[in-house]
């Protein structure tokens, strides 16, 4: 006899929330998407790898490298050094993420953690100025404070979702801060590739490398410019843990980290659809932190075109994410994602079967994938907040956090041991299929209104 489930149903008001202060909210995700777009997705695997290859001892400006560098004594190629930094970002996370989420959790003043980890990854970006020759390692170590960073200052940043709308409500929200974040990223790196295309000579390897340094600067720059936004127009909204709490914070929230993974297997669905999330969004995060360095040296691209490329990804994820917010109001956020599940797969296909030095296919592609992205990252990241006990969205989203906004690990690190492997970064490529299907296959699987009553939270009317 199947086992009923007795609705636990929140029965309190959604928390009023101001215009103002959703505004506030939106413009963090416009602020942080600088460091996406322009610094993850576009510049800093090239710049990395570029700087990578002279430490090997290639000469700049060298169509291949085959050499090496030695990072603490381990022999790694040049061609697979940003992957695996990639993959070492993450694996820090996994410690430092759930913390920072129960340290907010417990503290009655997110906004100074917000503005806290958003200014030191600002301040990693922008002493990337100092990335110059080949200091490699100096790029390695700053790129790690400023992707964990990021990441910790996610975290605290999606915490407020909950609180900013009911169940019916979280959709829209998520769907305009993302698009609004795509706007932003897409407005700075349209400024940067004005730039590039008045100053960069083409004949001049030193001075592309150096307009993509600055490039990676102003990125840092824009982050802690916006940033001031938020942190004067969000309202503390403390827990209630954090105000009946005497403790010391950080000391709370480390004992309080542990009672939740101690008891979070009391929300099995909840780690369902969290395991469903890790999969598909590390293909998602892959494709896009790993995009510039397959078209810069896979498909023999110029920067220029990598950059129109995203651009036009960028202005159309606008549209994607406000569209597949709206089909989620029509058929639900779960069937919508799914639906994009099977985009994806499509995209990865295409983008193997992808003529080299050809810039038109390669734009087709990203105008793909800009009409699915947003909306894939929007819907996920507000169906998992219909999963999270209340009071506990900062510690929930920190275990999120950490296979989202390119702090992905699997697929990285499976693509550059793939290409080190074989030297092909087409058969890299084909690694990330896997990643899709499963995951795929694990959110459909997933009971989304049982869970939500599980968790002790309202279902949205359609799902």
């Amino acid at each position: 006899m199947a086992e009923t489930v007795t609705p636990t149903v929140d029965d309190t008001p959604p928390p009023a929330s101001t215009r103002r202060e959703r505004r506030g909210w939106y413009i963090y995700d416009w602020a942080n998407s600088a460091f996406q777009t322009t610094v993850i997705t576009v510049f800093l695997g090239p710049f990395l790898t570029t700087v990578a290859e002279v430490a090997a001892g290639c000469e700049l400006g060298a169509d291949s490298c085959d050499g090496f560098v030695y990072p603490l004594g381990i022999k790694v190629a040049a061609g697979s050094y940003y992957p695996y930094l990639i993959s070492l970002s993450v694996f820090l996370t996994v410690f430092v993420l759930p913390v920072i989420g129960a340290i907010a959790d417990r503290s009655a003043h997110k906004k100074r953690l917000l503005g806290g980890a958003a200014f030191t990854g600002a301040g990693a970006t922008i002493a990337m100025a100092f990335v110059t020759g080949d200091r490699y390692l100096l790029g390695g170590a700053l790129f790690l404070v400023a992707n964990i960073s990021f990441g910790a200052a996610i975290v605290v940043y999606n915490s407020f979702l909950p609180q900013l709308g009911g169940p019916d409500e979280r959709d829209g929200i998520s769907s305009r801060g993302w698009a609004l974040g795509y706007l932003g990223g897409g407005l700075l790196l349209a400024l940067n590739l004005v730039a590039i295309t008045l100053l960069d000579d083409g004949d001049n390897p030193q001075r592309t490398l150096d307009l993509a340094r600055w490039s990676i600067v102003s990125a840092g720059v824009w982050w802690a410019l916006f940033t001031l936004v938020p942190l004067r127009w969000l309202r503390e909204r403390p827990s209630a843990a954090a105000l009946t709490g005497g403790g010391n914070v950080l000391t709370d929230g480390f004992r309080q980290l542990g009672r939740t993974v101690r008891e979070i297997k009391a929300y099995p669905l909840t780690l369902y659809f969290l395991l469903a999330f890790l999969v598909y969004n590390d293909g998602i995060q892959t494709v896009i932190t790993l995009a510039s360095q397959y078209g810069t040296e896979e498909l023999r691209l110029e920067q220029s075109t990598l950059i129109i490329t995203i651009l036009l990804v960028q202005f159309l994820a606008f549209g994607g994410a406000l569209s597949l917010g709206a089909l989620a109001r029509r058929i639900g956020a779960w069937k919508t994602v799914l639906l994009s599940l099977v985009l994806w797969t499509g995209v990865i296909i295409a983008a193997f079967r992808l003529p080299a030095e050809a810039p038109v296919p390669f734009m087709v592609l990203g105008a793909a994938i800009g009409l699915v992205l947003g909306g894939s990252q929007a819907l996920s990241r507000s169906l998992f907040s219909q999963l999270i006990p209340t009071g506990k969205e900062g510690e929930y989203y920190g275990f999120y956090e950490i296979s989202d906004k390119g702090t992905s690990w699997l697929g990285p690190l499976a693509f550059g041991l793939v290409f080190q492997l074989t030297s092909s970064y087409r058969v890299g490529l084909v690694s990330l299929l896997i990643f899709f299907v499963v995951g795929f296959l694990l959110l459909a699987a997933v009971p989304m209104r049982r869970a939500i009553v599980a968790a002790g939270n309202t279902p949205p009317r359609v799902l």
